[in-house]
């Protein structure tokens, strides 16, 4: 039951019931809404600000845990990007002195790219320039792997090309000499044996029975064989590729054609006494870049440092070409 409330009415000196309206009753309705209303508000406030609901605790959780795996990702990234730094530096400072090739250049993002990341990231978040970061190092990372994965592949076309040039370049003596005694006139200033003075005597004189067999002394395609009455006499020319040719006269025979490809220590000839020869022997050249330059150098592949000391030796004494 509702109290009846009443007033005291100076004029009439009497108590009076007091009359509400219904417009009292809806604002004082409203008002007590109104408060409850703010005490509401002040109430989730506190909540919010001193208390996480199970929803943000989760997702807080779940936002240190991501950004712990940025972390460890962004260290692996690091040691990955070191590791590459090595490959990179074995790459230039030994396969590449190697082949003596110029060394690959650093691949690294332009950071002008990095504005594609900015309608991805640049929102306000703590975690923003973590994985901006990480993005970047990823990025790195892909190009330094291609740049060095295009280097290997040119590294490997490099060693191919060198093995085949190692192969190519002239390493052994044209005939058999184990006891190191065939060499009789060496390259330089020599008695010519016809003309009986001193003169540029540009290959090495190696004496021999008619008819001893004369190897190719590097892979390559016979260049020439010709036949000359004087000179030469029966001459083979072998042309290595890499500036390299090499001439062995005088010969008897020939094994080879022109146009023919021939592998090192190929039986292309047999030696003789044709042309300008006063001896069975067989002339040696070789020739590089268009140069006649002295062929005991290129002896290397079969000799021993003993071996080629003495080889030197027989190759500096002035005497007589045959």
């Amino acid at each position: 039951m509702a109290r009846i409330k009443y007033y005291y009415d100076t004029e009439t000196c009497k108590y009076e019931r007091l009359k509400v309206s219904a417009w009292d009753v809806i604002i004082n309705t409203l008002g007590f809404l109104f408060v409850c209303l703010i005490f509401s508000a002040g109430l989730v406030l506190v909540y919010m600000n001193y208390f996480q609901s199970p929803r943000e605790a989760y997702l807080e959780k779940e936002n240190a845990q991501l950004e712990l795996y940025y972390e460890l990702l962004s260290k692996e990234l690091d040691q990955t990007n070191a590791v590459m730094a090595a490959l990179k530096e074995r790459d230039d400072n030994i396969y590449r002195v190697i082949f003596e090739a110029e060394p690959t250049p650093i691949a690294r993002v332009n950071y002008a790219e990095t504005a594609k990341y900015k309608n991805l990231l640049d929102k306000g978040f703590d975690s923003d320039e973590l994985i901006k970061g990480t993005l970047i190092k990823v990025d790195n990372l892909k190009k330094q792997m291609y740049s060095q994965s295009k280097s290997y592949d040119e590294i490997a076309k490099l060693a191919k090309s060198k093995t085949q040039m190692l192969a190519s370049i002239p390493a052994i003596q044209p005939v058999s000499n184990k006891e190191l005694t065939k060499l009789v006139s060496g390259f330089g200033m020599r008695i010519h044996p016809i003309y009986k003075v001193k003169m540029m005597h540009t290959g090495c004189d190696f004496s021999t029975p008619r008819g001893t067999p004369v190897y190719s002394t590097g892979d390559g395609v016979v260049k020439t064989v010709a036949t000359n009455l004087g000179g030469y006499g029966k001459e083979i020319e072998v042309d290595h590729g890499y500036g390299y040719v090499t001439k062995y006269a005088h010969l008897d025979d020939f094994n080879v054609r022109e146009g023919q490809k021939v592998k090192r220590g190929e039986l292309i000839g047999y030696s003789g006494n044709t042309g300008s020869s006063t001896a069975p022997h067989v002339h040696y050249e070789v020739i590089h870049d268009d140069k006649k330059v002295n062929p005991v150098h290129y002896f290397f592949n079969d000799l021993n440092p003993t071996e080629y000391e003495k080889m030197l030796e027989y190759a500096e004494v002035e005497n007589q070409s045959l």
